[in-house]
């Protein structure tokens, strides 16, 4: 858990330096990213606000996903995850977002989407990245992977933001 936290205080040093603020938009993870960067004395500077979505109807309401591309593509796509960030971002004053959809187990596989399946988006008005990956183990381990590898995301997200 202390690596998360480390890589919870770099992403809150670029945000800070940037002066951006973050909201995330959380399935699998459980609000888990959101949890991470609140660890962070003084986070209150760079994280806006979370949103844990757990239902499809949450996904809808909440984030403004629309329902037919949850039916289209399933709730664990990154067509889902894109929506999910950008439905944070205009939820919120927040100025880049985060998502995570998956499957973390040990149930829920489907055709074509096993456990530890994880989509992710990171999003800035204007610009939207997503991912899949399929992560080992049990779900403890998925989820702690999926809240590692969303906030390396962001890192290199924010990198890419620069170039």
């Amino acid at each position: 858990m202390s690596d998360i936290i480390d890589l919870a205080a770099r992403v809150g040093d670029v945000l800070q330096r940037k002066g951006l603020m973050l909201a995330t938009a959380e399935s699998c993870t459980g609000g888990g990213v959101a949890q991470a960067v609140t660890e962070i004395a003084g986070s209150s500077a760079w994280f806006e606000r979370g949103f844990v979505t757990y239902s499809n109807a949450s996904k809808t309401e909440l984030l403004k996903v629309p329902a037919s591309r949850i039916d289209q593509f399933g709730a664990v796509s990154e067509e889902v995850a894109a929506a999910m960030a950008e439905g944070a971002l205009s939820g919120s004053v927040a100025h880049v977002a985060l998502s995570t959809t998956g499957i973390a187990g040990p149930g829920g596989a489907v055709p074509g989407k096993p456990v530890g399946t994880i989509c992710f988006g990171w999003a800035r008005k204007g610009h939207t990245f997503t991912e899949r990956l399929v992560f080992p183990g049990d779900r403890r381990a998925v989820r702690e992977q999926t809240i590692v590898h969303a906030l390396q995301g962001l890192l290199r997200f924010l990198d890419l933001e620069d170039a």
